[in-house]
């Protein structure tokens, strides 16, 4: 039994191969919007954003490359981060924020892909999953290293310092990302 191997024609291939490299290099220009905080190394950023609107617009499959894109060339050490380049900026106290956000753009579109034509409120859900996703595994690094550094965490002083002060401008950008990925989706797909 011969099974068939779906081949991408060579111009649609070049075409997914641009909007995957254009979103990743959107989250590294996410990073260099900052406001950092007194009380955590955890910076608020535009990469959260930029995470969503991948997943959103390119899909499960092409959002998660794009930050997997995203995240190797950081690993390779282009400044890309919001902490610079290399593994020590991958590997500080913001991994596990980075390391979500390939899954967080998978699980954004996969949700919205099961969800399409459900309305504005579909898309907000799938964006919110995404942001569930990255303060989860963010809060979860933030742990070790606070207890690497410190020999004890409480959980209400890590969440104080990696999730609280985050969630509603993440939420709001849940909500822009939500409100522009759809049409931004059919505007890619007439073309």
């Amino acid at each position: 039994m011969q099974t068939r191997e779906r081949v991408i024609p060579r111009p649609q291939l070049a075409v997914q191969v641009a909007r995957v490299t254009i979103f990743a290099a959107l989250t590294a220009l996410g990073a260099r919007v900052q406001v950092h905080l007194p009380f955590t190394p955890v910076p608020i950023t535009g990469q959260v954003f930029c995470v969503l609107l991948a997943g959103g617009v390119l899909g499960a499959r092409l959002g998660f490359i794009s930050q997997l894109q995203y995240l190797a060339a950081g690993a390779a050490g282009l400044p890309v981060f919001a902490h610079g380049g290399g593994l020590p900026a991958l590997l500080g106290w913001t991994s596990g924020y980075l390391v979500a956000f390939p899954l967080a753009a998978l699980v954004v579109g996969a949700v919205s892909e099961r969800l399409r034509g459900r309305g504005i409120g579909s898309a907000l859900a799938a964006c919110l999953c995404g942001v569930v996703v990255i303060h989860v595994l963010g809060a979860a690094w933030y742990a070790v290293c606070t207890m690497a550094v410190t020999k004890t965490a409480g959980l209400a002083v890590i969440l104080a310092q990696s999730v609280y002060p985050f969630l509603a401008i993440d939420g709001a950008k849940a909500a822009l990302a939500a409100s522009l990925f759809p049409g931004l989706r059919r505007r890619l797909s007439a073309t």
